[in-house]
């Protein structure tokens, strides 16, 4: 039986940027820290959330290291190292090794796409050449390219993969990978809006938006379900469903960085193509943030309501 690289919640952070686009490290810091005291179970740094696809090398390992640094061990750090291209993963998941990182989290390839076939080799031959365990990513709305249950059951031989980030949003499949695979392929939930039913039907957490935000809430959420109390944790994901549904209202990270902004934090812009979110969505998110109790900050000389 192979080791879970968390149980519970772990943020798909943002990636904090001064106003000219440049990364915002400080305030990077204060995020991982704040985390962490919040009770978040582990942290993804440079994933989708993260801007990974308009960051530069040089700027991913810096963020990694970053992260790696502020959080000191006390929780896992896993870095996105997956790109459509294998030899450039191979490098970039061998430097965030060197730096630190704990664990890596690899999505299929994008564009050029590949086979089933492609993608074993892929995700091998990546984990082989870094040494860490890996999580790997399935988001078809983004990619292009479905893991299949076959795939997953071949993934799940290998020592080194030890997750699948399941963002398909299909519960059926989800429960499929349980059964087949069992604890050599841990299951996390990649939506939020689902990450009760999937702790209901065995997986072992989220790789969440909303914690960006909520870690807190998320975490207890993640913790109710491991422990059998699906009660409270539906409960809860009932209660975040709203301000849920607003963070993907528009491309994600584009309403929570604004909603990060609203509740205070430093973020900065999205980096183009992705532009501000419409007035109707701050609209949004300024109501649901209001309803669970986050304070909402001065922007432009007025109270946010």
């Amino acid at each position: 039986m192979k080791q879970a690289v968390f149980f519970g919640a772990a943020t798909a952070l943002i990636t904090p940027m001064h106003p000219d686009g440049t990364l915002h490290l400080r305030e990077m810091r204060k995020l991982v820290e704040w985390q962490i005291r919040q009770g978040i179970h582990a942290l993804v740094v440079c994933g989708t959330t993260g801007e990974c696809a308009a960051l530069s090398r040089e700027e991913h390992l810096r963020a990694i290291a970053c992260v790696v640094e502020q959080a000191a061990g006390r929780v896992p750090v896993i870095a996105g190292s997956g790109s459509n291209d294998t030899a450039f993963s191979v490098v970039t998941s061998k430097e965030a090794a060197s730096i630190g990182a704990d664990a890596l989290m690899s999505v299929t390839p994008y564009y050029n796409k590949t086979t089933q076939e492609g993608l074993i080799r892929h995700f091998f031959t990546i984990a082989e050449a870094a040494g860490l365990p890996m999580i790997v990513y399935n988001v078809p709305s983004r990619t292009g390219m479905d893991i299949s249950l076959e795939t997953c059951q071949r993934l799940a031989e290998h020592p080194l993969i030890t997750g699948i980030k399941e963002a398909s949003g299909d519960m059926a499949k989800a429960l499929r990978i349980i059964d087949r695979c069992g604890e050599n392929l841990p299951v996390y939930s990649g939506n939020d809006e689902i990450a009760a039913p999937i702790l209901s039907i065995g997986g072992k957490g989220v790789v969440s938006v909303v914690s960006n935000l909520l870690p807190g809430p998320m975490s207890d959420l993640c913790r109710s379900g491991l422990e059998g109390d699906m009660e409270s944790c539906r409960k809860m994901q009932l209660h975040l469903l709203r301000l849920i549904d607003g963070l993907f209202a528009q491309v994600n990270p584009i309403p929570v960085k604004k909603a990060m902004e609203l509740a205070g934090w430093q973020t900065g812009p999205c980096r183009m193509p992705l532009t501000e979110p419409s007035q109707e969505v701050q609209r949004l998110l300024e109501r649901e943030m209001e309803r669970l109790g986050i304070p909402l900050k001065k922007v432009g000389g007025r109270e946010n309501a």
